[in-house]
């Protein structure tokens, strides 16, 4: 199902100028071939995010990051609901959005048998970039790409690849950034210097993205998406908050008692989520008031060490799963 755009707002309704990316109930349905049923990629996203904000969109393959981004910058339909880019609805509008956003997914966008040089000629060229040369310059050197600049693409690393293709869209200057998974299999390395570059940008972006450290690291704001569905938006430190009355230990232990540790923590009744692997035994005690009681029962037992874990984005997806 298409949506008209004959029944979504006028372009000369009231604009919240501190948002600058705005869904309003944002559907996907698919049609899949052989069935009744069709498969809803999105369900009724509703998101605002200002100016200069660094979102994150977190999720597992198959969520519907790709999808909302498609919306976004105007490459698909919604089958229901619209979306507002600048103030300006996608659907109406789809010069203005494509003119103004910047789309990177991985190294699909750029040409292997040009080198680099050439290819970010041919996109300055096609979007009409004056004194291009000095932008190119300045780009590279900033992403580490002037000794490979003037070779071609095929002999690049993926991760020269993910660069050539985030260079190629800073050459365009948008407004705003939406990266797909722009961290994907690259070197702990190059996901370092690339996340320095993209805080330095000062720029709107979205970046959708399962690689959890990358998003705790850059985001200023994350959303949960789970089959099509939004679970929570909020900021890091207010997930933390979610699970701060629940502290998550690590305990070293030798293996001959590891898993007699592990069934005696697991009879507590202020002790939850007992894991273990080869010799940790993990598990989150209420609160810090806990710990005369665990010390009582971790003396009979040879412990090598103790540790509290910093709360992750992972244990929250967890928790919100659950």
């Amino acid at each position: 199902m298409t949506t008209n755009i004959d029944n979504l707002p006028k372009l000369n309704e009231i604009i919240d100028e501190n948002y600058v990316i705005e869904t309003f109930n944002l559907t996907k349905r698919y049609k899949i071939r052989g069935k009744a049923q069709q498969l809803t990629a999105l369900n009724k996203i509703n998101l605002k995010i200002k100016e200069g904000e660094i979102f994150g969109l977190l999720g597992p393959n198959g969520a519907g990051k790709t999808t909302l981004l498609s919306i976004l910058t105007s490459l698909i339909q919604p089958s229901e609901g619209y979306a507002k880019i600048l103030g300006r609805n996608v659907l109406k509008e789809q010069y203005f959005v494509k003119k103004n956003v910047g789309l990177l997914l991985g190294a699909d966008m750029i040409y292997y048998r040009l080198t680099g040089y050439k290819n970010l000629k041919f996109f300055a060229k096609i979007y009409n970039i004056k004194n291009y040369e000095g932008k190119i310059k300045d780009i590279i050197e900033m992403l580490g790409l002037t000794n490979k600049l003037h070779q071609l693409v095929e002999t690049y690393s993926s991760g020269m690849k993910i660069k050539l293709a985030l260079a190629r869209i800073l050459l365009i200057d948008s407004k705003i950034l939406f990266l797909d998974e722009p961290m994907l299999g690259l070197d702990p390395t190059i996901v370092s210097d690339l996340m320095t570059v993209l805080k330095n940008l000062n720029k709107t972006i979205m970046i959708a993205s399962h690689q959890m450290n990358v998003v705790e690291a850059i985001c200023s704001r994350i959303g949960f998406l789970k089959e099509g569905n939004i679970i929570k938006v909020d900021t890091k430190e207010n997930f933390v908050k979610f699970l701060q009355k629940e502290i998550k230990i690590q305990i070293k232990i030798g293996l001959d008692k590891i898993i007699e540790l592990s069934d005696e923590l697991s009879t507590l009744n202020y002790i939850s989520d007992v894991e273990r692997n080869k010799d940790n035994v993990f598990f989150n005690i209420q609160d810090r008031h806990c710990y005369p009681k665990i010390f009582g029962i971790l003396q009979k037992y040879p412990i090598k060490q103790i540790k509290e874990l910093e709360t992750s984005l992972e244990d929250i997806f967890i928790k919100l799963n659950t």
